[in-house]
């Protein structure tokens, strides 16, 4: 086996490294205290969607970055079931897009903000780094989380903590917290049904407080049909906590998450399509149209003669690999974790995390005949042991692997200064494998043949071990008036990619060693908070940030004779000022950025003639920047009675490209970036059992390419909820609720809702959708 050795790296030799190094590992400490709802409450801006409270966290009191967050009750507000990634579309500068009125396929996800894509953005889970978002081997955050069991997800737009753990974040980081455990026992149980057939249950169980110890274990069952086509949505999804406090200042916590996913593929296309019909989706039957019988092609009965006695394929047509079944998505995820936290001394604290993700599962695509036979023709040529096609092939693509890593922090507060500490490593392996079978009859919905392989097209095992240090320094100055932060952190990531890259591999080149290293250990982060008076502050960061290249499995998987040249590491720097203020009717902030990054990898999509849908790959774009705005606030005019509140959210964002890359000229947009996004909200408090809300997401135009040819229209949609339950004079229990949310209220029909950037593939926006929730706690 050949060996590629790649080694981009940028070192910087400072005291201050060493200084980390010497911390050993170690990393944040992320204090949490619970509420006596559960709530989990951070040190972080939060933004109350259903009731007004605590405003000074709503504006970001005390930050030195814009940090906005959804809370409990919002989360709770929101459908059941929805995905962790369509829970952010409330929050300035977010430019989500999802999939269905619940945004749980996989491959029908997008998020942008500022100059940065869902790649380019750090994840974490009750302290624990989420990894890559790629729904191929990564670890998408909306596989880990229930709404019910959320107390915040708190992001920062522009620039994280440089504690936070991530090697993919190019600045902003969002952190989901779960809810404590709970003091009393009791429990929680949810039903919802809603239009697509959906059915979803909701149970947990807290044991409350037994001496030192509380516990609470939860699962939730998602049934539903897609929207579009034929096929269906099934979720799994099981969440435990165990926690044992020692004292009101230690404690050791175990936690669990289990996801069981299985849903079936719906296509993206051009707008024509969606425009000439726009509920298009594959078959639930095999079409007969597609039977074309091709005779005398292959010995398959192996008695040495090419005859009438052997098989015929004669599903042969291209509209054979439209029918459903053969478009299928199943993975099975665990994320386990273990946490300590301590005083080690007065003023000085321990938190040290140690977790295992353990993940499998695989894609099927169909392949037609004609493109199967044309690779079986190259492979048999060679020698390889492969069958000549039957007719549709069943395309199986495997994906697995394990995750583990630690991080342990140490904060200490000595005169006017905090200082933070710690360390982050993580192993994780990846595999992947790919290759088409026969199916008995040659028919997409005949049995999968396992020893009838037509062609081979990868099977790899990529590694990733990544080591992250850092120190900071709080210092309050001027009677607490002035707080400034300075941070540093460095970051190295050891990459390689063993097996069979791709089809050439197989028929060339033979299996195949590469490897990477990516390292910078210099990122430092500067920011301030001043307090002008009782109700106003200013705030301002600088931060520099590194990550690993996006897509790195696919780059480094391009089968070709020699080593395939490494990109450099994605370098950003983010600026930020800003400012709050918190008075009686009226709470907001507004902030200003410029961000600008070098060897920005941009995804560009392709399609495959194998399934006839988009296929990424990545370039080097050189230099981007954006520079923008953003507003956010609440407004309660004392007029109503505090009945009757408005928040709304304003982004300005010009993301561009500042190099000319592939044709494409320099000065263009970025595409899936629109320069302006709006979202806002109406809610109604007329008693205390009901809670009435009615919420807009404009989504100014964008571009599906980058070089600004193809423009897809601005779009607004509006949704809205109506919560029934609490105190009341009508003798129902005040633990019981009803909630109906709506998605989609005026029923626009987008066709372009959803884009893969880089071409003119679309998916469109689910028409309107009506869910109600039965909720019972006890």
């Amino acid at each position: 086996m050949r060996q590629f050795e790649i080694r981009p790296t940028r070192r910087v030799s400072l005291a201050a490294c060493a200084l980390m190094g010497a911390a050993g590992l170690v990393a944040p400490a992320f204090a949490q205290e619970a509420g006596e709802d559960g709530e989990a409450r951070y040190e972080t801006v939060v933004v109350e969607g259903r009731r007004v409270s605590q405003t000074d966290l709503a504006i970001g009191q005390d930050e030195a970055t814009n940090t906005v967050a959804v809370t409990r009750e919002e989360l709770l507000s929101a459908p059941a079931g929805i995905s962790g990634l369509k829970m952010l579309e409330s929050l300035p500068g977010f430019n989500v897009q999802t999939d269905g009125a619940l945004g749980l396929y996989e491959f029908g996800n997008s998020v942008t903000v500022r100059a940065f894509n869902l790649q380019q953005i750090g994840f974490v889970l009750d302290g624990v780094p989420m990894g890559r978002s790629d729904a191929f081997g990564g670890s998408p955050i909306f596989r880990y989380v229930d709404n019910e069991n959320l107390g915040s997800v708190v992001a920062s737009p522009g620039a994280g903590d440089v504690s936070a753990p991530s090697y993919a974040s190019l600045g902003p980081i969002v952190s989901y917290n779960t809810t404590d455990t709970a003091d009393d026992a009791g429990g929680m149980i949810s039903y919802a049904v809603g239009d697509d057939s959906l059915e979803r249950s909701f149970i947990k169980l807290e044991t409350g407080k037994i001496g030192g110890f509380s516990a609470y274990l939860s699962r939730s069952k998602t049934d539903s049909n897609l929207w579009r086509g034929a096929g269906t949505i099934d979720r799994e999804h099981i969440e435990g906590k165990a926690k044992f406090e020692f004292d009101e200042d230690t404690f050791l916590q175990a936690t669990y998450v289990h996801n069981d996913f299985f849903d079936y593929d719906s296509p993206s296309g051009p707008e024509s399509v969606f425009e000439a019909d726009y509920e298009y989706g594959y078959l639930g039957y095999v079409p007969t149209s597609c039977i074309v019988p091709d005779p005398g092609v292959y010995d398959f009965n192996g008695d040495g003669v090419i005859d009438g006695t052997d098989f015929t394929p004669v599903f042969t047509g291209g509209s054979c690999t439209s029918y459903y079944q053969d478009r299928i998505n199943i993975r099975d995820d665990t994320l386990y974790s273990l946490s300590f936290e301590t005083d080690l001394a007065p003023g000085i604290s321990l938190t040290a995390t140690a977790y295992q993700e353990d993940k499998d599962g695989y894609g099927v695509s169909p392949d037609g005949y004609a493109n199967s036979r044309n690779i079986y023709n190259r492979q048999v040529a060679l020698g390889l042991d492969v069958v000549h096609p039957r007719g549709v092939q069943y395309g199986l693509s495997g994906v697995g692997g394990t995750r583990k890593g630690a991080l342990a922090g140490v904060t200490w507060e000595i005169a006017n200064h905090t200082l933070e500490f710690g360390a982050w490593y993580e192993d994780e392996d990846y595999t992947r494998s790919q290759l088409r079978l026969n199916k008995t009859g040659g028919t997409a919905d005949g049995d999968v043949i396992w020893d009838e392989v037509v062609y081979f097209r990868r099977n790899y095992t990529s590694v990733r071990e990544t080591t992250q240090l850092y120190l900071k320094d709080t210092i309050s100055l001027l009677d607490d008036r002035l707080n400034v932060e300075l941070g540093i952190k460095s970051l190295s990531i050891d990459y390689s990619l063993d097996g069979f890259r791709d089809y050439a591999d197989y028929e060339a080149y033979g299996p195949q060693h590469v490897e990477a290293s990516y390292e910078d250990s210099f990122l430092p982060m500067i920011g301030a908070v001043y307090n002008v008076n009782d109700t106003d502050q200013v705030f301002t960061s600088y931060s520099q940030n590194f990550a690993l290249p996006r897509g790195a499995d696919d780059i480094f998987s391009i089968a070709t004779s020699g080593p395939v040249p490494a990109p450099d590491g994605e370098e950003a720097e983010n600026y930020e000022i800003g400012y709050r203020t918190n008075r009686p009717q009226f709470s907001g902030a507004a902030s200003l950025f410029y961000t600008t990054f070098d060897n920005r990898l941009v995804a560009g999509n392709v399609i495959n003639p194998a399934t006839g849908q988009p296929e990424s790959f990545y370039l080097n774009a050189g230099e981007t920047e954006s520079y923008g705005f953003e507003l956010s606030g609440v407004y309660q005019p004392s007029v109503f009675d505090d009945k009757l509140y408005f928040d709304a959210n304003l982004t300005y964002n010009h993301a561009e490209s500042k190099d000319a890359f592939s044709g494409n000229p320099a000065g263009s947009l970025l595409a899936d970036s629109p320069e302006w996004l709006l979202t806002g909200g109406v809610t109604w408090e007329p008693t205390e059992w009901a809670v009435a809300n009615v919420s807009g997401k404009y989504t100014g135009k964008r571009y599906a390419d980058y070089s600004e040819s193809y423009e897809m229209d601005a779009y607004t949609v509006l949704s809205a909820y109506l919560d029934l339950g609490g105190p009341n004079d009508f003798g129902i229990p005040e633990n019981v609720s009803l909630r109906l949310n709506v998605d989609n209220l005026l029923d626009e029909e987008v066709p372009t809702a959803f884009v893969f950037a880089g071409s003119a593939f679309f998916r469109p926006l689910n028409p309107r959708t009506v869910q109600a929730s039965l909720t019972v706690r006890f």
